[in-house]
């Protein structure tokens, strides 16, 4: 994550004053879902260092990065649901989703399943093209994708809001706060892949006898 953006963001974020600071992470989260190019990770920390400088409450923000990143998604995979492949000749969509890599996405459906739209939140690079390449097929309903999102959300947004939170009187220890959450993340990312490894692998068993 690249830090030196953050105070950037922060002071951009705190013009808009108390009463707007919501809506302004709120926006810009849904913008990172059709690819604005500032990480969507780094908007939640800002976003958690404005709560921690009194702009904003921090359980608030929580709330509000929810469901910016939720409505963000959303919209992505509503955008391909709507047009269909024909989303590949819009130019804004063309620049990040080449009809070569929309093929490789449609191979990754075919190997993991709808997992691949839970995994896609910690894939910063792949997010936006696998869910606009998820809505434009017919494996996995709009609901099913909004829960498997906001379960993969759950995981990382509170830990980047709370993190911002904590470390906003000190940009210098956020920037090791930040390592350290990423590997949370991971961490945390690992033990539930090999929960569910093992739960599959136990109820492919039982099914057996």
């Amino acid at each position: 994550m690249d830090l030196v953006n953050i105070p950037d963001l922060v002071n951009f974020f705190s013009r808009f004053g108390n009463e707007f600071a919501y809506l302004a992470v709120f926006s810009t989260l849904i913008l990172c879902g059709f690819g604005l190019p500032i990480p969507e990770d780094i908007s939640l920390v800002s976003g958690g260092v404005l709560a921690g400088l009194g702009y904003a409450n921090e359980h608030v923000m929580f709330g509000v990065g929810m469901a910016g990143v939720l409505v963000g998604d959303g919209s992505v995979f509503l955008l391909g649901r709507v047009f269909g492949e024909k989303v590949l000749q819009i130019p804004f969509i063309a620049k990040f989703l080449t009809p070569e890599r929309f093929s490789k996405v449609q191979e990754k459906f075919s190997q993991y399943g709808n997992w691949v739209v839970f995994m896609a939140r910690f894939m910063p690079g792949l997010r936006m093209p696998i869910y606009l390449t998820a809505g434009t097929s017919d494996r996995i309903s709009f609901f099913r994708f909004l829960f498997l999102d906001m379960f993969a959300a759950a995981i990382s947004v509170p830990i980047w809001v709370y993190l911002g939170h904590y470390g906003a009187k000190n940009l210098d220890q956020l920037s090791s706060l930040v390592h350290q959450g990423q590997i949370t993340i991971f961490a945390l990312l690992g033990i539930l892949v090999l929960g569910l490894i093992l739960y599959f692998t136990i109820k492919k068993k039982r099914s057996g006898k």
